[in-house]
């Protein structure tokens, strides 16, 4: 059999007495003046394909200007910068609330030696940096070795 308890008085329900002192704590956590990011780092997905593999990086509101791709001892280095948003002047608007990462990423990536690191092409639409890396056919993945 079980008990079933009833409370007539709504506002002493320790539940919502709860939900009230955590937003009022939360809203207490939140600084003042919200201050953008000096640094982020962007999403990434590695995809394999047939052909080798495809990185995608999430860069919303990145200019492809301000993106560098780079290979360097076997690291794909993918460096840039997001501008934060200037909310400066009389008109201009306040910053209220800011979720998204501004300032400077960097994201690099072991890659493995079959890649053709001439072959690599990047391309950045909607907000996507896609960066195709095939694999090289001289290299050899796999190889079957007859015993004599």
């Amino acid at each position: 059999m079980s008990a079933l308890l009833y409370n007539p008085r709504p506002t002493l329900r320790p539940t919502r007495a709860f939900d009230s002192m955590l937003n009022e704590l939360l809203r207490n956590a939140e600084p003042a003046t919200p201050q953008p990011s000096t640094s982020f780092v962007p999403a990434a997905d590695i995809l394999e394909t047939a052909n080798g593999f495809e990185l995608h990086l999430a860069l919303p509101g990145v200019a492809k200007e301000a993106v560098n791709i780079d290979f360097q001892d076997n690291q794909l280095v993918v460096t840039g910068s997001r501008p934060a948003p200037i909310a400066e002047g009389e008109n201009a608007p306040k910053l209220r609330r800011l979720e998204t990462r501004f300032g400077e990423f960097r994201r690099s990536f072991r890659l493995p030696e079959t890649v053709s690191v001439k072959n690599i092409t990047a391309e950045l639409t909607d907000g996507i940096l896609r960066v195709q890396l095939p694999l090289d056919a001289e290299k050899a993945t796999k190889q079957h070795i007859e015993v004599r």
